[in-house]
């Protein structure tokens, strides 16, 4: 102890029994020896007294740690030695308020930060009980932070993969878990600490998910779609070598087809490249002013070639200057317009316009065929999904074309919108933006 200190709290002392000492001497000279001593008694019981009484006031300050024990002015004001007492006790109260601010505020950024983060965080005591987590892990495993607090997780999420990777307690590993309505697949990984506490790490992974089951997917269509010409073709190659003296109109019918069956191969590499192409690049590598009219003119009479005069096609455009990469607009223009061909029946309509839009305009290819079911609409623009799978294939499509129209768009910062009511027909719109448009004239 500190020199100061050291005599403030000692000198007090000394002094009170120096006149302890002192009145009982007095006593027992003028009264005699007896009174000296009850004298001296008396004085002692007094001190003591003094002393139990201060005691007795640290101790109730002492045991109100929600009311007087948070204020260090509380304390009662000492005499003497208590006087040292009480200051360092106020002193030592500072320092643990100091410090426990530091750690509430220290606790409360951690829970700030911890809310923030997209993963989810469970902590567990030595029980496997939840003695906190975040909004996250709320989320991902429906717990109420306020309701489920100190109860068992395995009692919470009642999924036995979970259970097991609880009982097994090998975490080397995450755990892929998905919840019992299949929309939402984590990862969920279990970190111990302080020996017998555990961390339980959640993370979203759907999207993941979701991107391996296209990648899967899409391998698994490209295999097929190029598995079925090769076969034909491979056969077709097997029967002219067995049969060298095939009959020339044989031959030739099953030179049509393989040529066919080649043709289709080839669609489908040139579509799978395009679309690399477009998914690896942000925006047209090279545009430039194009005449919408005399390109959609010759979309039309594409259209008119392709249909061979089953359908009535009609066109309706304005004078406007569109600029972007020529090559993929008129790729989306074709695109719709020969999807409405294939899947129009004979003496069908389809109308194609250009025309003004609250965005700036759009192109729109409308149909009078059977129609699109609603369950459907959603997934028309995926890589090989197709509504009649048989029937598109006898049309010659890929399965890319409106894979390939949303790409192109979203790189001229446009979107498609599909409107289609069974039996009524279907509508293709691209909505294209006022920024790649010039106005040439009125229509």
């Amino acid at each position: 102890m500190h020199p100061i200190h050291l005599s403030r709290f000692w000198y007090p002392v000394a002094f009170r029994f120096a006149v302890i000492g002192f009145c009982a001497a007095m006593a027992e000279y003028i009264f005699g020896t007896p009174w000296g001593y009850l004298i001296a008694l008396a004085g002692l019981l007094l001190l003591i007294a003094f002393h139990l009484f201060y005691l007795r006031r640290v101790e109730t300050w002492l045991q109100r740690p929600d009311e007087g024990a948070e204020h260090p002015e509380d304390l009662p004001e000492g005499y003497g030695a208590w006087e040292t007492v009480f200051s360092a006790l106020r002193r030592a109260r500072r320092r643990e308020d100091k410090r426990r601010d530091l750690v509430a505020e220290t606790l409360n950024r951690f829970i700030e930060a911890s809310s923030a983060l997209p993963d989810g965080i469970i902590i567990l005591d030595q029980g496997d009980r939840i003695e906190w987590c975040n909004p996250s892990a709320c989320r991902h495993f429906g717990i109420d932070l306020a309701r489920d607090q100190g109860y068992l997780i395995a009692n919470l999420v009642r999924q036995p993969p979970f259970t097991e990777y609880l009982v097994r307690a090998d975490f080397r590993e995450p755990l892929v878990l998905t919840d019992p309505t299949g929309k939402i697949t984590l990862s969920v990984q279990m970190l111990p600490f302080q020996e017998t506490r555990r961390i339980v790490l959640s993370r979203d992974i759907t999207p993941f998910v979701k991107v391996e089951t296209m990648r899967r997917d899409f391998i698994a269509n490209v295999s097929h779609e190029l598995r079925t010409p090769l076969t034909v073709v491979g056969g077709f190659l097997e029967q002219l070598i067995d049969q060298p003296h095939v009959p020339a109109e044989q031959r030739q019918r099953i030179e049509n087809m393989m040529l066919d069956q080649t043709g289709r191969m080839q669609r489908l590499i040139e579509d799978l490249l395009t679309l690399s192409k477009l998914e690896t690049q942000a925006s047209p590598a090279r545009e430039e002013e194009i005449p919408v009219q005399s390109l959609l003119e010759t979309v039309a009479s594409e259209t008119r070639a392709l249909s061979g005069g089953r359908h009535t096609i009609l066109l309706d455009t304005f004078p406007v200057t569109l600029r972007g990469a020529s090559d993929e607009l008129r790729s989306v223009f074709s695109n719709l317009a020969s999807n409405a061909v294939r899947y129009t029946p004979g003496g069908g309509t389809i109308r194609i316009t250009f025309s003004p839009h609250p965005e700036g305009a759009q192109y729109s290819v409308a149909d009078t065929g059977p129609g699109i079911a609603p369950e459907h609409l959603p997934r028309l623009t995926e890589r090989f999904y197709r509504v009649d799978k048989s029937r598109s294939r006898e049309t010659g499509g890929t399965g890319l074309g409106l894979a390939i129209v949303k790409h192109v768009l979203a790189r001229h910062g446009g979107r498609l919108e599909i409107e289609s009511e069974m039996g009524q027909g279907s509508t293709f719109r691209a909505i294209l933006p006022a920024a790649r448009l010039t106005v040439q004239g009125s229509h």
